[in-house]
């Protein structure tokens, strides 16, 4: 390993070391944190191996829980002190994330007490990044045209989104807690549960999991999947990075920024979304005309699964044309070490088979003896963890309401606090670090700024069909979504 290498795994180290000093009010046993590549020693978790029983009972207990309805803000208040800023009832703490055209913040509730992963986006990057921020036609133009359909196409994928994340309730997909949306303001809230474990791996990795960790996550990617395929979402981007984890050790699928609904039994997609090592051929086949949805996330599982045992992709390569002929043309190859059992290959091979209408799905993958560990440690059934979710078109209009007055509220909460019906808005100088009325500079100015990991290989990095598939990779970061064309 080089010395650079050495340096940055150090840097990364540190960073998670930070992050887990911040959220030591969520009781966090210093023994449950997880290094940066992912591996933990040991068994997967402290309270012994999972049992089909456990999983099943656990299942049926959520179902009695109701989910907690996702909050919609639609007047945000920002205030700059010197050491934080201030959103709403959120205290925004360092940056945890970075993508393309936003930041993801560690950022803390003051009423709820408790620590969220803050995604902010920028609507007028957004706008850019997707060539519809076009002048108004002249007044001479066909008033039968609308001229402002195409400009706000992306923010309406953005609402559709939040419309769909705010149904979704599963333990083993992301839950989005708070959104809020100023129409003054630039940036585009979305306050997510706080994973501070961070991704189950960092590819690539020397301390790859063993057969045990490995199928202990791949159980919780199923059954993830499984949920949203039910609900007639294709994930499109499945790979380690994505998948975060919870305090309890279990797997999470976050971003949904290339996710696509379909209807039907199946999604009939013809756009490159996603990243590039973790795409199927077919994808990346000019020639084809259409590709089958469900089975694109079943090949990035199974590039997933491979990284999981290995460290590293089955396919890769410095240059993106190269990359993809070998995703078309090369068969996969295991590496004489760590040694794999023949039934994890056999898996493997059939998740990673060139023809998507011969590959394994995910009912054939639920029932493999691999997963299932010979039928001892079975999955539980669809209907014993999917409930039907449906997302109408007012659903989608209304995924962030608007807060009538946002005085009143003020007054209340402060009055609420302070046990006292005085004017909280009478001395506005006593209460400037804690305002949420007064109107304050943007949380982010610039979020052009980019700098490439030196741990993350090219093949890794998120591209669209809108990038060169001739030369290098462009320089994307892993959480560069809505990077989709209309299909």
């Amino acid at each position: 390993m080089s010395a650079d290498t050495s340096c940055s795994l150090e840097q990364d180290a540190e960073h998670h070391a930070e992050l887990a000093d911040m959220v030591a009010t969520m009781s966090m046993a210093p023994s449950r944190m997880t290094p940066p590549n992912g591996f933990r020693s040991g068994p997967p978790r402290t309270t012994g191996p999972l049992r089909a029983s456990d999983r099943k009972m656990s299942l049926q207990e959520r179902g009695r829980i109701a989910r907690q309805p996702t909050i919609e803000t639609k007047r945000v208040s920002i205030t700059d002190t010197d050491d934080f800023v201030q959103l709403n009832q959120y205290k925004m703490k360092k940056e945890i994330g970075k993508g393309s055209y936003g930041v993801v913040k560690l950022a803390y509730n003051e009423d709820s007490e408790q620590y969220y992963a803050m995604k902010v986006v920028s609507k007028k990057r957004l706008m850019k990044q997707f060539g519809f921020l076009r002048r108004p036609p002249s007044q001479g133009s066909n008033p039968q045209q609308e001229p402002f359909s195409k400009v706000t196409m992306p923010l309406e994928k953005v609402y559709k989104e939040i419309a769909i994340l705010k149904k979704l309730d599963h333990h083993n997909v992301v839950k989005l807690v708070e959104v809020l949306d100023d129409p003054d303001e630039d940036g585009l809230h979305m306050a997510f549960e706080l994973m501070p474990k961070g991704p189950v791996m960092e590819v690539p990795t020397d301390t790859p999991f063993t057969e045990e960790q490995a199928r202990f996550y791949f159980r919780d990617v199923v059954l993830g999947i499984e949920y949203l395929h039910y609900h007639k979402i294709i994930h499109r981007d499945i790979k380690p990075s994505n998948l975060l984890l919870g305090d309890d050790g279990h797997v999470k699928i976050a971003d949904f920024g290339v996710s696509k609904e379909f209807e039907g039994a199946d999604a009939l997609l013809s756009c490159t979304a996603g990243t590039p090592a973790f795409m199927a051929p077919e994808m990346i086949n000019e020639e084809a005309q259409g590709f089958s949805g469900k089975a694109l996330d079943v090949w990035a599982m199974g590039v997933t699964l491979f990284c999981f045992v290995f460290g590293r992709c089955p396919f890769y390569d410095q240059y993106i044309l190269s990359l993809y002929n070998k995703i078309k043309s090369k068969c996969v190859e295991f590496p004489e070490t760590p040694l794999i059992g023949e039934e994890l290959k056999q898996l493997i091979e059939r998740m990673l088979d060139k023809d998507p209408e011969t590959r394994i799905t995910i009912p054939e993958i639920k029932l493999h003896p691999w997963v299932t560990e010979d039928g001892t440690n079975p999955l539980p059934l669809e209907e014993e963890h999917c409930t039907a979710v449906e997302v109408t078109e007012e659903e989608v209009q209304n995924s962030v309401t608007l807060i009538t007055s946002l005085s009143t509220v003020i007054l209340v909460k402060s009055m609420l606090r302070k046990r006292s019906f005085s004017n909280p808005f009478e001395c506005q100088g006593r209460r400037a670090e804690r305002s949420m009325s007064a109107p304050g500079g943007l949380l982010i100015g610039s979020l052009g700024s980019l700098r490439s990991s030196p741990l993350l290989h090219p093949s890794l990095r998120n591209v669209s069909n809108e990038g060169s598939r001739d030369g290098e990779l462009e320089d994307l970061y892993e959480d560069d979504a809505f990077t989709e064309c209309p299909e």
